[in-house]
């Protein structure tokens, strides 16, 4: 290639990149331009706005009322429990026992395609003993003999209801108030409006426990946990169950801590200096994950050595919370994350998904999680912590009181039910001991007190110093909210 035509072909690349700038410096431009004339607007009214992405990155406490906690641990059982099995006692069932569900009751309810071609519907009664239990007499199963223990200190929502039938949009709607993927989850949220309290941990973790049984997995995907159009470092950082918490994070044989900090801050300065010419808050973000992942190879370590625990905390937890992966393990994590300042803990525990074999299912998903959710509670509360972080346990919807498939009277199977299901909580300004709604005598319709996912949106962003009409992020040209247009409300009955 002679010398001419090189510099005409690095012309032609030049002017292609000076292109490209321009457009994205417009872009950018534009963007930003609309954010100054708002702030422009907003001056001359005397009230505080944003001019730039850095400085809307976080409201960083902006608190909207009087927070009643700072933390929370949110437990989502993936698949959606049987509330009858477990919380919404129904005995006037066993004389129902492989009857039709009457069509007063069903109302044309839209139906899965697992039960949808089924020529019957029969009911299938609870095979397990309920109690009554704790000062408000709140019925339980005896698949849950451990948190009967702590059921003074929790609230129980029997009243839950959606509109998504199906796992992908009723996990999606739970999360981030959305049937649709693509927008912030809850733990974003929180994130974006308590800011950090710890530099060097995430604001936002997710785990995934291990179940002990494994019949029927629902895929979970990073997109639960994603910042959606909120700056990228509020998306949920996932630890993993298993081996070394977070890949990559620790520097490679024969790398000093020293000579990463270097490379760190000569990347540091390209990203800088790309940032400032094109201003893309992605940038900014991958600035600010490089610094975390640097923090994190000093924190990490100290956070996962559980060995510092004390041997009542192990019989607390069970001998499972010795083991990576377990759900008694993440339970305890979460206890110590929290500890540390982490802001929002979610875990998710899979496989509640009985449209068959619940005798087979249930009670190891049940095991699972019962004794660590009642040493969670009480390892908070000892500590001095419960007063300060929501703990949130729950599915994405209930199941039908019909049976799915074959029936007896010791197995059956249950399909999705929206209608109604089971949530409880405690901590953080929750009533203690308190049971909200009601549903029929077949568990399929709510009679009393209806608490929607919008309702326990602003619910929660309430506990923690939000009003969820007011907190909003300007996206697309709207005030993006969590709780979306739709009313929301505030559920002060179980408030303490």
């Amino acid at each position: 290639m002679t010398s001419k035509s090189r510099e005409a072909k690095m012309t032609k690349t030049m002017s292609t990149f000076e292109e490209f700038r321009n457009q994205v410096t417009r872009r950018h431009f534009f963007s930003q331009g609309a954010n100054l004339l708002g702030t422009a607007a907003m001056a001359s009214l005397g009230t505080q706005a944003w001019a730039s992405s850095k400085s809307a990155s976080s409201l960083a406490g902006k608190l909207h009322l009087p927070p009643r906690a700072k933390h929370v641990i949110y437990l989502h059982m993936v698949g959606g429990p049987s509330q009858m099995d477990l919380f919404d006692y129904k005995p006037v069932m066993q004389e129902w026992f492989d009857k039709d569900l009457p069509d007063s009751v069903r109302m044309g309810q839209r139906l899965t395609t697992m039960t949808s071609g089924q020529a019957r519907f029969p009911i299938a009664p609870s095979m397990y003993k309920f109690e009554r239990v704790g000062q408000a007499g709140m019925w339980m199963s005896e698949l849950l003999p451990w948190l009967k223990k702590s059921v003074d200190d929790i609230t129980f929502i029997r009243s839950m209801h959606t509109e998504a039938i199906n796992h992908e949009p009723a996990i999606t709607l739970m999360q981030t108030g959305n049937q649709v993927t693509g927008r912030p989850c809850l733990g974003a949220w929180s994130s974006y409006g308590l800011g950090s309290l710890n530099e060097n941990l995430p604001t936002f973790v997710v785990m995934v426990a291990r179940s002990t049984n494994v019949e029927q997995v629902q895929a979970i995907s990073a997109r639960l946990w994603s910042s959606g159009f909120l700056p990228g470092e509020h998306a949920g950082v996932s630890f993993r169950s298993a081996g070394d918490p977070i890949l990559y994070i620790n520097n490679p044989p024969g790398v000093s801590r020293e000579v990463r900090r270097t490379t760190l801050d000569g990347i540091q300065a390209l990203n800088e200096m790309n940032y400032e010419q094109f201003g893309d808050p992605q940038t900014e973000t991958r600035i600010q994950q490089y610094e975390m992942a640097y923090r994190m190879q000093s924190s990490v370590p100290d956070l996962t050595d559980i060995a510092q625990e004390s041997e009542s905390t192990f019989q607390l937890y069970g001998e499972a919370a010795r083991e990576p992966g377990t759900f008694a393990y993440t339970a305890l994590m979460a206890r110590r994350m929290v500890e540390r300042g982490v802001r929002f803990v979610q875990i998710y525990h899979n496989n509640w998904d009985t449209h068959g074999n619940v005798a087979g299912r249930l009670p190891d998903q049940c095991r699972d999680v019962d004794q660590p959710c009642h040493a969670l509670i009480q390892d908070l509360k000892q500590r001095g912590m419960l007063e300060n972080t929501i703990v949130i346990w729950g599915g994405e919807f209930g199941r039908t009181i019909y049976s799915q498939g074959g029936l007896s009277h010791d197995n059956y199977g249950r399909d999705h039910h929206p209608r109604c299901f089971t949530m409880w909580m405690t901590g953080g300004g929750f009533k203690p001991g308190a049971i909200h709604g009601e549903t029929d005598d077949f568990s399929y319709n709510i009679v009393k007190d209806p608490v929607h996912i919008r309702d326990f949106h602003a619910t929660v962003l309430h506990q923690l110093g939000f009003d969820h009409e007011r907190f909003s992020f300007k996206s697309q040209g709207l005030d993006q909210k969590l709780t979306g247009v739709l009313p929301a409300h505030v559920v002060n009955n179980i408030l303490a």
